[in-house]
């Protein structure tokens, strides 16, 4: 039998089994797809691949699931709410005419915006494939998603970072102190934002008081996220706790959401939640997602497709609910599945895109483990081409090193190199409410303010003697 997906390359014939053999062999290498043994087996493998992709029209998607719907959930939530009317000014096109069209001055930002419930995540996956690094970050600088609860994010000309002020042992007095360290580096405006060290209800709910405390008392127009389970956080909104956004970590099929221990009616139960405490003052956006490229096949859950495939995948799950912030954190896992610096950029360029492109608000944790091949040079490299493609947010991290996670990231000073280099401030609400408290040069813009704010030296002491 003749394979459907063949090409001559070199007059060599190259032949794929199916559509998922085709989209894991065009991806560009990486150590998670060799690890899985999905990955092209040469470059030639691989360019013949990627043109055989091409060739595929953007339809066959939306025809031939690459997991079945009858196994899994995030594949029904992707066919079940896809915009066949949205989706009808490219359904004639194959994915090299897609890539052609979105390079194209015809892809201006509303033509863009109109797409997206007509897009699959397949669809953005596959183009992605087929697009060098400055095509990602040209299409993805178009792409403008705009999401608000108590500030604005996402809106052309701004940078938003989260503080995130972990600590080993979630000490109250040392997290606070870090929380005020990042708002004195114009740091805070996507969210504050704690990755619990014990993850209970009730560590939660004080991390919640504390965070609340905090923005109340300065009137800071930002919001706080403890980032435990999802069902813990609806048990402290059950408890009362002042809870504005919900976290949780996403994949792309459904048994790595059951690895993760949710499922999609938790997210809607919690989005429920969420907005009946009517917390927000700007907008309605409660919901705050983490991703990020190996999570299903390190829960044993990829279905033999590649890992940036599963990770588009998890972003239809994010879209569904409407979500504040989303974040693929980039070189977390380590480097079994993204092996150096090189590596790591291309799949943060790659997430950018496909999240931006599905419209979502998508910020990058730009990040790496302690025994990969990488430094704060590919970071620097990594978060300046993602500035340029109109990244979102980004981390802040104490000294860029995660005491509790042991990962190293983005520092609070990173974001004003970023703001500086290109021309960028943070949300608006934000930017108003640093010059108000003097952090900010309200003249320059960029420069930060020569003083403490009132309050801030004597919390700090308080935090310091605690």
């Amino acid at each position: 039998m003749q394979s459907r997906y063949r090409t001559t390359l070199g007059g060599q014939v190259w032949r794929y089994d199916t559509l998922a053999q085709v989209m894991a062999r065009a991806t560009p290498d990486r150590a998670g797809d060799r690890l899985a043994g999905v990955a092209a087996t040469s470059a030639q493998d691989r360019a013949a691949a990627q043109a055989v992709l091409a060739d595929v029209p953007l339809q066959r998607f939306l025809d031939e699931a690459l997991i079945p719907y009858e196994d899994d959930d995030v594949t029904r939530l992707i066919i079940d709410t896809h915009d066949a009317v949205a989706f009808a000014p490219v359904a004639h096109l194959t994915v090299g005419d897609f890539r052609d069209w979105l390079l194209s001055d015809l892809a201006t930002p509303a033509v863009l915006a109109a797409l997206r419930p007509g897009l699959t995540p397949e669809m953005a996956a596959a183009v992605c494939k087929i697009m060098r690094n400055q095509d990602l970050i040209l299409v993805a600088q178009k792409c403008r998603v705009t999401t608000a609860f108590r500030g604005t994010i996402g809106l052309p000309g701004r940078l938003s970072t989260r503080v995130q002020p972990n600590h080993p042992v979630d000490d109250v007095n040392g997290i606070a102190a870090s929380i005020l360290d990042g708002l004195m580096y114009a740091g805070g405006d996507a969210v504050i934002g704690i990755n619990p060290a014990t993850d209970n209800v009730a560590q939660a709910g004080r991390l919640l008081h504390l965070m609340a405390d905090i923005i109340d008392g300065y009137a800071i127009p930002t919001q706080s996220c403890v980032l435990t389970h999802v069902t813990n956080t609806l048990d402290c909104i059950a408890a009362g706790a002042p809870v504005d956004l919900v976290f949780q970590s996403v994949g792309g099929t459904q048994g790595t959401n059951d690895a993760f221990g949710f499922t999609l009616d938790h997210l809607a139960q919690a989005q429920d939640a969420a907005l009946g405490l009517g917390r927000g003052t700007v907008g309605t956006n409660v919901m705050y997602f983490e991703t990020g490229q190996g999570s299903s096949l390190s829960a044993g859950a990829n279905h033999g497709l590649d890992q940036q495939t599963c990770e588009a995948r998890a972003y239809a799950v994010a879209r569904h609910y409407d979500p504040l912030l989303v974040n693929t954190v980039v070189g977390f896992i380590g480097p079994e599945y993204l092996y150096d610096g090189r590596e790591i950029a291309r799949a943060g360029l790659e997430d950018h895109f496909c999240g931006k492109l599905l419209g979502l608000p998508m910020g990058c944790d730009i990040c790496y483990t302690n025994h990969a091949e990488a430094d704060q040079n590919d970071v620097d490299s990594l978060m300046t081409l993602l500035g340029v493609a109109g990244v979102s947010f980004i981390m802040g991290v104490p000294g860029s090193d995660d005491i509790m996670l042991n990962y190293q990231s983005t520092s609070f000073h990173d974001a004003l190199y970023l703001r500086r280099a290109l021309g960028l401030k943070p949300a608006p609400e934000f930017d108003e409410w640093l010059a108000r408290m003097g952090i900010m040069d309200s003249a320059d813009g960029f420069r930060l303010g020569d003083g403490m704010p009132d309050g801030f030296a004597k919390r700090l002491a308080g935090a310091a003697h605690g």
